[in-house]
Order: C-alpha cells, then structure tokens, then sequence
C-alpha cells in the first residue's frame, strides 16, 4: 500500500464520517460538494463537531488515491464507519428513500 493509500485508509478507519470533497463544509467548491454538505446537515449532522472533511483540492494525490481507494471515479465520497457509501446522487437517493438516516442513526 502507498503511502498516500495508508493515509487514506487511516482517516477511513479512524474516523466514524469522513467526507472526502472539493473545498471544506463551510466552503464547498463545487456544486456536488455542497449538495452533500446540505444532505448531512438535513440528516442532523453536524459538519463541525461529527464530520471529517478532506480538501482533495489540497492535495492532488488524495485526489487521485481516494479514487483509486474506493474504484469510483468522483468526489465527493462519503464513508461511515469505514464504509464507502458513496457520491452526492446516492446520497440523495438514500435521503430521500430514509436509508441514510437509519444509516447515521447507528453510527
């Protein structure tokens, strides 16, 4: 493993949410950054206290490795509890449908 995919996989696993975006939750950088940030925040989560973000914009091999990590192509990329959940549509999908919720609750 390189050593930017051991950094990946410690803040995977070292952290309960981690949001891996472009710019932070207070500045997204990018619309699909930003409509992830608002569907956790709908969820009651709050981005400051309980929610690990990674600027990928910081650091171009993160941007690339998180990629690689998970085998999906885009960002953002969501994981809970060491799960890789997926980008902001799935994240919709899963709001919408209640699964992200009943997924947060237990996390």
């Amino acid at each position: 493993m390189s050593d930017t995919q051991q950094r990946i996989d410690d803040l995977v696993k070292n952290n309960e949410l981690v949001l891996f975006m472009k710019g932070s939750a207070s500045f997204p950088m990018c619309g699909f950054s930003g409509r992830a940030i608002q569907i956790l925040k709908a969820v009651g989560v709050d981005t400051r206290a309980n929610l690990v973000t990674v600027n990928v914009l910081e650091d171009p091999e993160i941007r690339q490795g998180i990629k690689d990590y998970s085998n999906w192509p885009t960002i953002p990329q969501l994981y809970i509890k060491g799960e890789f959940i997926g980008g902001s549509d799935i994240l919709m999908e899963m709001y919408e449908s209640g699964e992200l919720q009943k997924l947060l609750a237990t996390a």
